[in-house]
């Protein structure tokens, strides 16, 4: 297939009449369109205003997708201990399915090919089936609380442990690779040190699994695990060895000098999610500073019920807009920096390799971007327009290892049934919300 359109290939690189050239899994050719044209006469040509990268969501929680809307205007803690893990304990198998196939049918239309998924405690073999059906390119795995954890939720450190290892048996390197484990302690709230620590021992017992956490969110947070350890949250994650080239820990808004040079010594990656930042009043994460110290920083969505939405244009405009608001310097994260973080940044964390970028032999991970549109005229910068004025539903076509998962033109989802997904998500009864 040869896809046509103004080409941006990497946040430094925009190829006017380009096109990006797939053989199977990979891109074979990026360039001039019509020179192209000449070399690959028999590929199939589709035409976009924009073909670009997918986009990496790398900090997801697509099981809490049926949550959408039902803890507005809350505090962290209060909205995870009311409304979020009441909704996650409740969820059967059938459910967690359902909420994983609504948060990959959104990922997929919205450009997000890549994702990091903080799963839940229970039945996160099922989101890590959907994660297969679907065709996304996944890295998740399931939750592990085993202290200050409601009932339904809290489990032996050992049966979590061990449960995370029968996923990672299941689960790591499947469907060629596409899927990948990350062991994922909820946060340092609701475990133990031995659990953590545990963590820590079941990652480093596999080669290519990943740990992904929750870090730094909030004061109360933060406050929560210094009066249990004495320490930092970062400085605690540390100590009980959940830092590295290998960690991604989510947030971190409110880091000390310590914290931030803990993490950039040690290569830990960082995801920031700027619109559940605000709607949770959490704050503003310290993204330039972390960037000077070169620290990978990524973008991620968080979950529908702090967001409300897996939209990765909506991130990539709040991460720019918010490292600005403070009247300082308005190149603070310009486009091509925020494009980067969505993209190449995010695939580094997610321990991805080849993808991110549209680049010969890279993975085909594209997507076809409408710019047929009043708010995309005239379009005198493209990665500007991606930036601050595209949305998800500017999606026409998504891939991910050469396979077209979605395609506005000819019928839309390709692996997920829409229709029925929609269907049952509406109908569905979800545990905590009343009817």
């Amino acid at each position: 297939m040869l896809l046509a359109g103004t080409v941006v290939a990497d946040p430094e690189t925009v190829i006017e009449d380009g096109a990006v050239v797939v053989d199977g899994d990979t891109i074979a050719a990026v360039g001039d369109a019509d020179n192209l044209a000449d070399r690959y006469p028999d590929h199939e040509r589709r035409e976009f205003g924009i073909v670009a990268p997918g986009a990496v969501g790398a900090h997801v929680h697509s099981v809490q997708s049926l949550g959408r809307g039902i803890a507005d205007d809350a505090a962290l803690l209060d909205w995870l201990n009311d409304h979020v893990l009441p909704m996650e304990a409740g969820l059967g198998a059938e459910g967690m399915r359902l909420a994983a196939e609504l948060g990959y049918l959104e990922c997929i239309e919205s450009g997000v090919t890549t994702v990091i998924d903080h799963l839940s405690v229970h039945h996160a073999e099922e989101a890590l089936e959907a994660a297969v059906a679907s065709g996304i390119r996944a890295r998740g795995g399931k939750v592990l609380m085993d202290t200050n954890a409601p009932d339904g939720l809290r489990q032996d450190t050992e049966r979590a442990l061990a449960e995370s290892e029968g996923l990672i048996w299941n689960y790591h390197g499947a469907d060629g690779g596409r899927i990948r484990y990350a062991v994922t302690p909820r946060f340092a709230v609701t475990c133990t040190d031995e659990c953590l620590r545990g963590c820590r021992e079941l990652a480093d017992a596999y080669d290519g699994v990943r740990i992904h956490t929750h870090a730094s969110e909030n004061t109360d947070e933060i406050a929560v695990v210094e009066d249990r350890t004495g320490k930092r949250n970062v400085e605690y994650l540390h100590e009980v060895g959940l830092t590295g080239e290998d960690v991604i820990l989510a947030h971190c808004v409110h880091t000390d000098e310590r914290e931030r040079e803990i993490i950039a010594e040690t290569g830990t990656h960082v995801t920031h999610c700027p619109s559940s930042n605000m709607k949770l009043a959490s704050g503003i994460a310290p993204v330039e500073d972390y960037l000077a110290r070169g620290v990978t920083v990524a973008l991620g969505s968080d979950g529908p019920p702090c967001n409300n939405t897996l939209d990765p244009f909506t991130e990539l405009k709040q991460a720019s807009l918010l490292a600005k608001v403070d009247g300082r310097d308005p190149t603070a994260v310009d486009a091509p920096t925020a494009l980067r973080m969505a993209t190449l940044n995010g695939a580094r964390a997610a321990g991805f390799e080849r993808v991110g970028a549209l680049r010969e032999g890279w993975r085909a991970d594209v997507l076809g971007v409408d710019t047929d549109l009043t708010r995309a005229t005239p379009l005198h910068d493209p990665i500007g327009h991606l930036v601050f004025a595209a949305h998800g539903d500017d999606v026409a076509f998504t891939m991910v290892d050469g396979a077209v998962l979605y395609d506005e033109a000819e019928g839309g989802h390709r692996t997920l049934d829409a229709e029925r997904i929609r269907r049952e998500a509406n109908a569905f009864d979800v545990p905590g919300v009343d009817a």
